[in-house]
């Protein structure tokens, strides 16, 4: 355990190097999340109510998303390039030389990166929203508790699917397609262009029990007391531990196929 959160500090210590990259990222995010605010309110001004939502809840909803944007690489980013890279290069034999899980090693790393992301890029963001909009931003610490568990929940679903990215260039060799299919994927169905209670019958639901929710729509209706009372909430995040453990069990199956394919080719 040492050695994944030395790990984790190192991921962590190495984007928060990049200071002209993380004050882009926080000038980006801040414009994004006005350019969508303004959008937001005009679409609820017509449809009060959409999505189950307020207008103070809608806004909320895009300034605390662009808060998680980078540390859930919801629009891109994140380790699954450098990954594929390693696996292109043959540099990924190192990787799996080290005496360490191949799996965690990359988790860590990952959960580093996401909560430098969280501070770096993710305070400025929602405090110049906080005060432009009137935020419904909830009072109780217990809330703010439960979302910040279905955060990380959030962001070892976002991991385990971008591993799962990452792992296919063993057999793809150039990732550049996949990844760009996935971020589409991702932009659509975590909720980034539009929170998923607004897309009606069961195209909604569908959505709704798609992995992607995990990553955003799920941590935002705990934050917005959408799933309020215990059962409720621990049904939420209970939605996102499975899947969590659903796609990392699956990582770990084909990390192995991987593996197996590495010995073969000689590498």
């Amino acid at each position: 355990m040492r050695l994944y959160l030395a790990v984790a500090a190192g991921g962590f210590r190495r984007y928060a190097t990049y200071g002209t990259a993380t004050a882009a990222g926080v000038f980006t995010n801040t414009v994004f999340g006005f350019i969508v605010a303004y959008t937001y309110i005009a679409l609820w001004g017509e449809r009060p109510g959409l999505g189950g939502y307020d207008q103070a809840q809608a806004l909320t909803f895009v300034w605390v998303s662009q808060s998680l944007l980078a540390a859930g690489a919801l629009i891109g980013g994140g380790f699954q390039e450098t990954f594929q890279e390693r696996v292109r290069t043959g540099d990924i034999a190192v990787d799996l030389y080290r005496p360490a899980d191949l799996q965690m090693w990359w988790l860590a790393a990952d959960l580093g990166r996401a909560a430098f992301q969280l501070v770096g890029r993710g305070i400025v963001p929602l405090a110049a929203g906080a005060l432009t909009f009137p935020l419904a931003l909830p009072a109780d610490p217990v809330r703010w508790l439960l979302f910040l568990v279905s955060v990380v929940l959030g962001l070892v679903v976002s991991f385990a699917l971008r591993y799962l990215l990452g792992l296919a260039a063993f057999w793809l060799m150039d990732g550049a397609g996949i990844n760009l299919m996935a971020q589409v994927v991702t932009i659509f169905f975590s909720g980034v262009l539009l929170p998923l209670t607004v897309f009606p019958g069961g195209f909604g639901e569908l959505v709704r029990a798609l992995p992607w929710a995990a990553m955003l729509q799920v941590p935002m209706d705990v934050l917005l007391g959408k799933h309020s009372g215990s059962g409720s909430a621990a049904g939420a995040l209970g939605f996102q531990a499975g899947w969590a453990c659903v796609l990392l069990g699956a990582g770990r199956l084909l990390q192995s196929a991987a593996t197996r394919k590495v010995v073969v080719q000689g590498g």
